[in-house]
């Protein structure tokens, strides 16, 4: 039984660290994201370009400990004898004496904010490349419209009379 509560110690231990490391993640991604919608408001392909490059080394990187997580959680729920799927930091939390107990629950808390915080800001940058798109794409219909626009002119009746015009750009090859 000391065994086994030995290693269930350890175990916690090194969740702890992955957790210290999921909250820096959360938080750099939080920094990245602010950084893509100023580089994107700058319009500065340059640095976005750097950017984007940066996060997928870092998600590549990210890949490793995200296995050793999931490792961690397969071993602790093999000690505690429950499935992956019940393997929670809520479930870790009934098993654990107080000290342990309080630093898991601070970490699941900080988490959880983080985790709310992060989606906030992805649906701000979600929303924020929606609009440059749809701008981009009505800009560029209005200016690269091929063919005449037709404009609806009501006379003093109230009945309508199509007029045609000339395309803000002129495509003659």
């Amino acid at each position: 039984m000391k065994a086994a509560t030995v290693e269930i110690e350890d175990k916690i231990g090194e969740l702890l660290v992955v957790l210290d490391k999921d909250i820096q993640h959360i938080q750099e991604s939080l920094l990245r994201l602010n950084e893509l919608r100023s580089l994107l408001i700058k319009h500065n392909e340059a640095d976005l370009g750097k950017l984007l490059e940066s996060i997928q080394t870092e998600a590549d990187s990210y890949r490793s400990h995200e296995l050793k997580r999931e490792s961690i959680r397969k071993e602790l729920a093999d000690a505690l004898d429950c499935n992956l799927e019940q393997m929670t930091l809520s479930r870790l939390e009934t098993v654990l004496p107080e000290e342990k107990k309080a630093q898991v629950t601070t970490k699941k808390l900080k988490l959880r904010a983080l985790t709310k915080e992060l989606k906030k800001e992805h649906l701000s940058t979600a929303m924020l490349l929606s609009n440059c798109a749809r701008f981009n794409r009505q800009l560029l219909q209005s200016v690269f419209d091929l063919g005449k626009m037709e404009i609806v002119y009501y006379n003093s009746r109230g009945s309508t009379k199509q007029g045609m015009t000339e395309t803000f750009v002129n495509l003659q090859f």
